[in-house]
């Protein structure tokens, strides 16, 4: 589905990926983003904003860390990237388990065309309106089918929606992706789901289709993440190798192991 020749865009063009993001993972980010062939850039200063944005590819943004004052610059951002028909991905860490972050991710939402909503199932159910718990960053529950509540989010929000777990799902509300790569290695270390959402912000950079762009980048994660699990003795060896297996990704590897299926 477009993966080899989104990645061979990416290493071709090295797009410009601004993230305001999450301080606990944000190194981690920016080297997922560099090892997938983009560049990277973390400016959260209000009077840059916007600026870095305009010449960018895409816009990441992640309330990992939020405070009021950075929600404040992933609006004036996300209003520069709309402006601009540029990208924006952002990762709704944790809506659900404060107040603030579920009035936060929501005010983004209402103030920001937003390109591609990601989340675990508590978070996205919780933003859908329905009856979830996400305990920290953490999904515990959610009531419903997580595929008709990203179908139904995606129209309603005119966005695509992307659900990650032991399956990702992702959908525009139309056409529904179901990714299986992956390893249970990669929940075993703090940024993982950061750092999907940069390599989401990667591809949505080249691939306008941001429901395509949101299954290949996921597919590529989820195999670089089964490679890494091979030689890893634990969480830090294993982090480091699914870097280095993203950045050694090659075409046989990709065409042999991707298990990516357009359901709907």
């Amino acid at each position: 589905m477009g993966i080899i020749e989104n990645l061979q865009k990416i290493i071709d063009g090295k797009p410009l990926i601004h993230h305001i993001t999450n301080w606990v993972t944000i190194y981690d980010c920016a080297n997922v983003v560099r090892a997938t062939g983009g560049l990277p850039v973390m400016a959260h200063a209000p009077e840059e904003v916007e600026q870095m944005t305009s010449i960018s590819g895409a816009l990441v943004l992640n309330i990992g860390t939020l405070t009021v004052s950075l929600v404040k610059s992933m609006i004036l951002a996300g209003k520069k990237a709309n402006e601009k028909n540029i990208p924006v991905v952002l990762d709704v860490v944790g809506a659900g388990a404060t107040d603030l972050r579920t009035d936060k991710a929501n005010e983004i939402l209402n103030k920001v065309s937003v390109s591609i909503l990601k989340g675990n199932s508590s978070e996205i159910g919780t933003i859908a309106g329905v009856k979830a718990e996400t305990r920290g960053v953490e999904a515990i529950s959610v009531t419903g089918d997580p595929i008709e509540i990203a179908k139904k989010l995606a129209l309603e929000k005119n966005l695509t929606v992307v659900i990650t777990g032991k399956e990702d799902i992702i959908s525009n509300g139309k056409d529904v992706y179901i990714c299986k790569n992956g390893h249970p290695m990669m929940g075993c270390f703090v940024g993982s789901g950061c750092m999907a959402s940069s390599v989401i912000g990667t591809f949505a950079a080249v691939e306008k289709d941001y429901a395509i762009a949101s299954a290949n980048a996921l597919s590529l994660f989820g195999i670089a993440g089964e490679l890494a699990a091979k030689t890893a003795k634990g969480p830090a060896s294993y982090k480091t190798n699914l870097v280095d297996e993203i950045f050694n990704i090659n075409e046989s590897k990709i065409r042999k192991m991707t298990r990516l299926e357009k359901i709907v």
